[in-house]
């Protein structure tokens, strides 16, 4: 799969005709007009909350285009904030980046953020896994005794986090969520997630990929509550193939995999400048992230 990795990998955008909005590990969001943003993946990767040297080729675009998948499979569950992907549609000033931008930006319709992510866990790992080793609980809820990491669950739970100051997400309880954002949204949001999550994921292991867990974020338009940002991909999910699926421990999975036990085995400790990977790393990740796209949408990634 090498040959089809562009040797055009994006780090940093620049529109001077248009207000950086947001720039945040993986995404830049420019401000459009009143009423749009428009948002750009770059291939910038993250790991242990640093920003690596190296990019991953085709890695905006997996993200965008997956995204896109997913907004379009789950219209009939939630409303979106997608407004265009065709850059051919984007406003004039923005012409001239045609063919940077396409594949891996979005416009999309301004919507005012609710500062909670909804994580839903059908698998019992990462975060989750440790606090249930200690505690037999994962953010409030209380779960059998027994469990072994990475088991199935007996049904979905919805795990609220928050960003802490350091930057890193915060596991929450419910019941703190209630305290943020009132008890009806957050149960019309729980409820959501846990539809959203289980139709994504019922459909996934179809496709030969579970989906152990994974993050939304819901934002309000004049329109009403939309679904916003990236949606079930691998930067914001646990997606494992099914058929190497062995609970017990860490599974296989189709993210960032390549690169941390790239990280571990050099021994980096953590602290800023993150290394740059060897071409190598980048090319198995690149080819991880096409397949977990390949496989759940059945097409090869857009050219």
């Amino acid at each position: 799969m090498n040959s089809t990795l562009s040797p055009d990998i994006i780090l940093r955008t620049d529109f001077p005709e248009l207000e950086l909005h947001a720039s945040g590990k993986v995404r830049d969001i420019y401000s459009v007009d009143n009423e749009h943003l428009l948002f750009v993946a770059t291939d910038r990767i993250s790991a242990f909350d640093y920003v690596l040297a190296t990019g991953i080729p085709q890695k905006g675009r997996v993200l965008t285009q997956l995204s896109l998948f997913w907004f379009d499979f789950l219209k009939d569950i939630v409303p979106n904030h997608l407004a265009t992907a065709d850059a051919h549609r984007y406003p004039p000033e923005l012409q001239k980046y045609a063919a940077q931008l396409c594949g891996r930006s979005m416009l999309v319709v301004r919507a005012d953020m609710i500062a909670i992510e909804c994580v839903v866990r059908g698998y019992l790992s990462g975060s989750g896994w440790k606090e249930y080793k200690s505690s037999g609980v994962v953010c409030g809820i209380k779960l059998p005794a027994g469990l072994k990491e990475s088991d199935k669950l007996p049904e979905p739970i919805f795990t609220p986090a928050i960003k802490a100051t350091s930057g890193h997400d915060e596991n929450i309880s419910f019941d703190h969520m209630v305290t943020l954002a009132g008890r009806e949204l957050s149960e019309q949001l729980r409820d959501l997630s846990v539809r959203i999550y289980q139709t994504a994921a019922d459909y996934a292991e179809k496709r030969g990929i579970i989906i152990a867990d994974t993050k939304f974020e819901f934002g309000r338009t004049p329109g009403g509550l939309v679904l916003a940002d990236e949606v079930l991909t691998p930067d914001s999910s646990r997606f494992w193939p099914k058929d190497k699926y062995r609970p017990g421990g860490q599974q296989d999975s189709f993210d960032k995999q390549y690169v941390r036990d790239y990280l571990e085995a050099i021994k980096w400790n953590k602290q800023p400048p993150a290394p740059a990977l060897p071409p190598e790393v980048a090319a198995q990740t690149s080819e991880k992230y096409i397949e977990a796209y390949t496989q759940l949408t059945g097409h090869p990634l857009p050219a």
